[in-house]
């Protein structure tokens, strides 16, 4: 049986999977800190990422989000997901791995360009590394 509401996990650049509740109403978007994405529902269960951010607090930050308008109504967003994260560095870290692993259209900002754009982060930094270099050792060629 497949639920299409609740839980839903996300995969970074680096490989990592981080688990997002999802909501559909302002109710249930929670008063703390982490990461939001919106996303679209196509066909019950197939997600596109439309824009990912982070906040101090969802609620003051969610409501009434200046590029929420566009995602509704020009990009089809259905809903909003949710993961909590208190440690800003974490959060921020969190944010630039989905980026960089998702590439939503809506974020113009820390999306590689090519397959020298390297991150920004220090501790994704090392992966990125260290996957090229196996990358060259093996023979396989990076994508964009």
């Amino acid at each position: 049986m497949i639920i299409p509401f609740g839980l839903h996990r996300w995969r970074g650049e680096s490989g990592r999977h981080y688990w997002f509740n999802i909501t559909l109403t302002h109710g249930g978007i929670p008063d703390s800190a982490g990461i939001y994405v919106f996303v679209r529902r196509r066909f019950f269960f197939f997600l596109k990422p439309l824009y990912i951010g982070k906040a101090t607090s969802f609620r003051s930050r969610v409501i009434g989000h200046e590029r929420w308008a566009e995602a509704w109504w020009d990009r089809g967003a259905t809903e909003r997901h949710f993961m909590r994260i208190k440690n800003p560095r974490e959060r921020h870290r969190v944010e630039e791995d989905l980026i960089r692993g998702l590439r939503p259209k809506m974020n113009d900002i820390q999306v590689p360009r090519s397959a020298d754009d390297a991150p920004n982060d220090p501790k994704l930094l090392r992966a990125w590394k260290w996957r090229r270099w196996w990358n060259k050792r093996l023979g396989w060629h990076v994508k964009l």
